[in-house]
């Protein structure tokens, strides 16, 4: 049978040690412990979430990388195709050029077959003008459609 994919956006990561904002870690930390139980999900993140991720400050960084490694991940590195399409969606503005690289996340996880992206970032993911944009231009290329989501959506079920 094969996995269910799910991308992780920084945000997601980041929101597991985040004592400003107390309901979002709260639900992260509850989504994190039940995907550990899904043998039927495979996570998924990029070179690009890790090198985000990297900017994080000691000893939050390390207690985020620990809490990855509670997978068995699956790490993207970035590629020519991605790059493309993240190029591609700017063009059609979808974002601005300085959120280039969070259509580099989505184009990732479109072109690596993720079903879901996971994010807490509501003004350049889980918001419906960029996912609506996403499917179209997705559909006019022929790729994949890929559900963009924010953690606490999960929770209900999937």
């Amino acid at each position: 049978m094969r996995k269910l994919k799910l991308y992780l956006d920084t945000s997601v990561i980041s929101y597991l040690q985040a004592s400003d904002t107390p309901e979002k870690m709260e639900e992260t930390l509850g989504l994190w412990e039940i995907l550990k139980t899904r043998s039927d999900i495979e996570i998924v993140v990029s070179e690009l979430t890790l090198r985000e991720l990297n900017r994080c400050q000691q000893p939050k960084l390390n207690f985020l990388l620990e809490k990855l490694n509670e997978f068995d991940y699956l790490l993207l590195e970035i590629s020519e195709d991605d790059r493309n399409l993240a190029n591609y969606y700017l063009g059609n503005a979808i974002l601005t050029e300085k959120s280039t690289d969070d259509l580099l996340h989505i184009a990732i996880a479109t072109l690596n077959d993720c079903r879901y992206i996971l994010s807490w970032n509501f003004k350049h993911f889980v918001n419906p003008k960029i996912i609506n944009a996403v499917w179209a231009i997705n559909k006019m290329k022929n790729l994949p459609e890929i559900n963009i989501v924010s953690p606490s959506m999960m929770l209900g079920g999937f």
